[in-house]
């Protein structure tokens, strides 16, 4: 139900001072079963209801003045669409309600109104034209007002349900309430609750239209018993929120009374006063551009606003401490000395000529052109090569702020771009706080282990650096929970990995990457001489003169007890020997240690690697190939048997797909030769051939080891065993051809690491010559193959064994 009862044609209104109907021109008389119909929207008429109504259309105003002229009863009926102006006939309803007009008003504006009191229900029979105003003949409705017992049931607890609604609105008017109570007929109750509910137009239409005293008294009822469930949800809440707002107004009646207290008392609030004073003053001197400046003066007016209770204070306050304390406009006194530079980085970094060099042109550029766009290097290599410290250098030579962030295991988009502030213990991404922590907007920012970075339901951090990483973009860079864009544009980006392919191709494309290869025997044993004894010694609280470590016994470290590309592990074992010595030296044992090579075992243990080479290579079908990993290079064994078969090929080793091929298709090769390599043709089909490449635990794949695969199957066939101080990669052809591979330097390297002798390599890497450090160059011969008799000739030699002269004999 609703307690605005003022409905109209067009909008109810406050009733104005009673004035005459105007004049209109008298009309012939109307036969009786003919009556003035005006339309209105929204209104619906019931009977023995009083109503306001407004007319304002001509005909409407004519049908209103006649009926008032004659003393006539006008027809009230409804329109079926309220926005036709001027209706006719087949816009009405049938059935509409005869109403006698008890005052009749005109206002100064030209307004008039209506104070009607419904008759009689009545239904159109047909419409009489030539008139003014709408005219129709109408049939009245008669209406049962039996008391039956099922009538006189449904009106009582009618007559309850309506008493309840109106109890239940919050200013129900006690004239209505009474009215309902003195009801006695169930019909005038029906159509006074309809009347008075607050429906749409059409459900009254309908209740009018009912004319059976029963279906009427049911449909009522239903549309009232929906009404008092929503009155009922209404009044829980709203005493929810008074209850609510009575409690905020007490805290803030006691706060105010809090504040007057202490104002008496001369304890003025004068500390957060204060504390709003210096953070406009520290807003002012922190540089921000002028829309990030009223960005955060404006959350500083709503923090001043904010009791320092509420949940909210604290959440604004770090923000504000947050884009006051982010480097706006500080810059480190960036100098640039080509000079000082190089000495700098051969200081930090024995070796790496090549990353040096393209170092100091980086730096060279951003000299020459300062406000130019710097690329985003990306350091590529093995683990505990000096990817890290290469950072850390460059950042010393150009005297900038340093930063690391380490994108190890990050899966999470937030990581990167931050927390929007609606979240609980949001913070920014690891982007500004690493800026922020560096204090400069020009920093050299290291994005470690790039690589590594994951992806999950929470977005990919990969995407998330695009933006941070390319120059177009960066100058406004949005963190979620700073809300306004930073420019990263004069940052120094550096990137680590250890591999490319598992960086996304686009994320890749923006940077340009710089290759480190792991170290030879040489260079780790200058590389230990110059900084890794002398950090452990100090890290062990000894001196030189304490402890001594010749070379011979670094050299065995690194020969007997590591096999890796860095030095990361030679540390650790240095750092071994150093505790060792500490601990005899604590003791009293001795003053001063020297270790020598004979001594490693006792304190490292017996030595981890040994040079397997001879052993494993002699006996026929057992190659020594080369292999790169993500963590340098590496020899790789191929062996090759046969026995009694049916001429199948097995392989083992957890191979890959593309190494499995090339084992496949260097047997092809050797059974499409047979008679150029002096083999049995037929030999081949009596025979299964197991290949096998130990260290099965280890994943393999690549197609570099289709050389040292077709020399095993020769080896095997022709009983000729291959030189034990020789290693060789590349890949094959069906033509015979050796194919170039990647990874030479790597694999060289790993090759004189174990003491080989003697490289095979194919001939289009000729180019990769160059890469090879000149030490390992000079200590190892190469041998370089355009076909795979190249091979053949330099790993077996021209002239078969005896056992395999007799065999083919026989």
């Amino acid at each position: 139900m609703k307690d605005v009862r003022m409905t109209d044609e067009h909008a109810a209104g406050a009733m104005p001072t009673p004035q005459a109907p105007s004049a209109s021109p008298p009309v012939s008389g109307l036969p009786e079963d003919v009556i003035p119909v005006i339309p209105v929207r929204n209104l619906v008429q019931f009977p023995g209801v009083v109503l306001p109504v407004t007319v304002g259309r001509a005909r409407s105003v004519a049908a209103a003045q006649e009926a008032a002229r004659t003393e006539r009863p006008v027809g009230i009926l409804l329109q079926r669409d309220e926005s036709v102006e001027e209706p006719t006939g087949a816009d009405m309803h049938r059935v509409g309600t005869t109403a006698s007009i008890l005052r009749y008003v005109t206002t100064p504006d030209g307004s008039h109104h209506l104070v009607c009191q419904g008759q009689q229900r009545f239904r159109i029979v047909e419409w009489v034209p030539g008139h003014p105003f709408m005219a129709a003949r109408v049939e009245m409705i008669e209406e049962s007002e039996a008391a039956t017992p099922e009538v006189m049931a449904r009106f009582l607890n009618l007559r309850n349900e309506a008493v309840e609604a109106l109890q239940l609105l919050p200013q129900a008017p006690q004239e209505l309430l009474a009215a309902v109570q003195a009801l006695e007929s169930p019909g005038e109750l029906a159509d006074m609750t309809a009347s008075y509910m607050d429906l749409k137009p059409a459900e009254k239409q309908e209740v009018l239209e009912t004319v059976d005293l029963p279906e009427r008294l049911d449909k009522v009822g239903g549309l009232l018993a929906r009404r008092i469930e929503v009155l009922r949800l209404s009044r829980d809440l709203r005493e929810r929120t008074r209850e609510a707002m009575d409690e905020r107004q007490r805290e803030y009646l006691l706060r105010e009374q809090l504040r007057a207290i202490q104002k008496e008392l001369g304890e003025a609030d004068e500390g957060r006063q204060a504390e709003i004073g210096e953070l406009q003053d520290a807003i002012a001197k922190a540089g921000m551009p002028p829309d990030v400046r009223e960005h955060a003066e404006k959350e500083l007016r709503r923090l001043e606003r904010m009791p320092e209770a509420a949940a909210e204070h604290s959440m604004v306050r770090s923000y504000l401490d947050w884009l006051i304390e982010m480097p706006w406009d500080r810059r480190s006194e960036s100098r640039i000395d080509i000079a000082e530079a190089r000495r700098i980085l051969d200081e930090d970094h024995y070796g790496l000529e090549k990353v040096k060099r393209r170092i100091l042109e980086f730096l060279a550029v951003r000299k020459l052109n300062p406000e130019g766009r710097s690329p985003i290097l990306c350091f590529v290599g093995p683990p505990g090569v000096g990817k890290t410290s290469l950072g850390q250098s460059i950042a010393r030579a150009t005297g900038r702020a340093f930063a690391r962030v380490s994108l190890g295991g990050v899966h999470d988009e937030s990581e990167i771009r931050g927390h929007r502030r609606t979240y609980v213990g949001a913070l920014p991404g690891n982007i500004v706080q690493a800026i922020r922590k560096a204090g400069t907007r020009d920093c050299v920012l290291m994005l470690d282990e790039m690589d590594k970075l994951g992806q999950g339901f929470h977005g990919d951090p990969s995407a998330a650096l695009l933006e941070v990483l390319d120059p177009e973009q960066n100058a406004t860079f949005r963190d979620h929970y700073l809300g306004v864009p930073f420019d990263l544009s004069k940052m120094m980006f550096i990137a680590t990995a250890n591999m490319l392919d598992t960086i996304p191709g686009p994320l890749r494309d923006r940077m340009e990457v710089i290759e480190l290869s792991g170290y030879t025997e040489d260079e780790k044993l200058e590389i230990a001489k110059r900084y890794l004894l002398a950090r452990q010694l100090t890290a062990n609280g000894l001196t030189a003169e304490q402890l001594e470590i010749p070379d011979d016994t670094l050299r065995a470290i690194i020969r007997d007890y590591t096999r890796e590309a860095g030095n990361r592990n030679l540390e650790r074992l240095i750092g071994a020997v150093g505790r060792y010595a500490a601990v005899r030296i604590a003791e009293g044992e001795v003053e001063r240690m020297r270790v020598e090579p004979a001594d490693l075992t006792a304190i490292l243990g017996p030595p981890r690697f040994e040079n397997d080479v001879a052993m494993r290579t002699s006996v026929p079908g057992v190659a020594t190939g080369l292999a790169w990993t993500p963590v340098g290079g590496d020899i790789l064994f191929i062996e090759a048997s046969r026995f009694s078969g049916s001429g199948r090929l097995i392989l083992t080793g957890q191979l890959g797909e593309v190494m499995k091929e090339s084992a496949q298709a260097a047997l092809s090769l050797v059974k499409s030769r047979v008679k150029d390599l002096g083999l049995d043709p037929e030999g081949l089909d009596r025979f299964d051939i197991h290949i096998h490449v130990p260290a099965g635990a280890i994943p393999k794949d690549g197609p570099s080891a289709g050389v040292a695969i077709f020399t095993a199957l020769v080896s095997l066939l022709s009983g000729r065993c291959i030189r034990s101080d020789t290693a060789m990669t590349g890949e094959i052809s069906l033509r015979g051809l050796v194919l170039p591979v990647g990874g030479i330097r790597e694999k060289v390297v790993a090759a004189q690491r174990a003491g080989l002798k003697t490289v095979m390599l194919p001939a289009r890497n000729r180019k990769d010559f160059d890469d090879i450090p000149a030490a390992v160059r000079e200590r190892l011969s190469f041998v370089w193959l355009e076909r795979v008799d190249d091979a053949v000739r330099a790993a077996l030699g021209p002239e078969p064994s005896v056992e395999a002269e007799e065999r083919k004999a026989g």
